[in-house]
C-alpha cells in the first residue's frame, strides 16, 4: 500500500469516487485552509505536495515525490505581486502534478499567533484562492535558522552561495517535517494495531 493510499485508509476521509471507481477530489471552498490529514484526502493517486517557504524577498520551493514520503528542493520565486506568484506556482503545480500546498507558518517561538503568523495565514488564503489549489499551514519556527546553520556546518558554504539556497532548503525542511509527522501517526498506529486518528 502506498503513502497516500495509508493516509485515505485511516487519517481522513475515504476519497470520493465516481460511478467507474475514479478518484473525485473534493473540491475545497475557494481559500481554504485545511488541518494536513484533510488536505492529504483531497489528492488524487500520485499526486504531488508542493512546500513553500514565504519570505520576505523570495520564496522558497520544494515538492514531495509521487509516494508523498521525500521532500526535496525546487527553486525559488522572487517575491512580488500576489497575481504574479500565484500564476508561478500553478504553473509549478500542474507541470509536477502537485494537488496541495504545504506553507511555512512563522509562529511565535511560545506558540502564539504573531504579526508575522497573522500575515502568512492571510497570504496563504489568498494564494489558495487565486490557484485553486488547497493548503495546509504547518510550523516553521527556525526553519530557516536550522537549514543555514547546517549549510555553513555540514555543505561549508559561503554567504553568497548560501543565500542562492537557504529558501528552498527551509521549503523543503518545512514539507519534510509535515510529511514526517504524518508518517508517524501512520506507523505509532499501525504499532498499536489501531486505525489512525481521524
Amino acid at each position: 500500500m502506498d503513502y497516500s493510499s495509508k493516509v485515505w485508509a485511516g487519517l481522513a476521509r475515504p476519497p470520493r469516487q465516481d460511478d467507474n471507481g475514479a478518484h473525485v477530489p473534493v473540491q475545497p471552498h475557494p481559500a481554504m485552509i485545511l488541518a494536513l490529514p484533510d488536505l492529504l484526502a483531497q489528492l488524487a493517486p500520485r499526486q504531488r505536495l508542493l512546500g513553500i517557504d514565504p519570505g520576505s524577498k523570495t520564496i522558497g520551493i520544494a515538492l514531495s515525490d509521487v509516494s508523498l514520503g521525500l521532500a526535496s528542493p525546487f527553486g525559488t520565486l522572487k517575491r512580488g505581486r500576489l497575481t504574479v506568484t500565484a500564476a508561478e506556482i500553478l504553473a509549478i503545480a500542474r507541470r509536477e502534478r502537485v494537488g496541495g500546498l504545504v506553507v511555512g507558518f512563522p509562529l511565535s517561538m511560545d506558540g502564539t499567533l504573531g504579526p508575522s503568523a497573522q500575515a502568512a495565514r492571510d497570504w496563504t488564503r489568498a494564494l489558495s484562492d487565486a490557484t485553486r489549489l488547497p493548503a495546509a499551514l504547518w510550523d516553521e519556527r527556525l526553519s530557516t535558522a536550522r537549514v543555514t546553520e547546517m549549510l555553513i556546518e555540514e555543505a561549508d558554504l559561503g554567504r553568497r552561495r548560501r543565500a542562492a539556497v537557504v529558501d528552498r532548503m527551509a521549503a523543503a525542511h518545512i514539507l519534510q517535517s509535515a510529511l514526517d509527522s504524518i508518517q508517524g501517526l501512520l506507523d505509532a498506529s499501525a504499532a498499536l494495531g489501531q486505525n489512525p486518528p481521524a
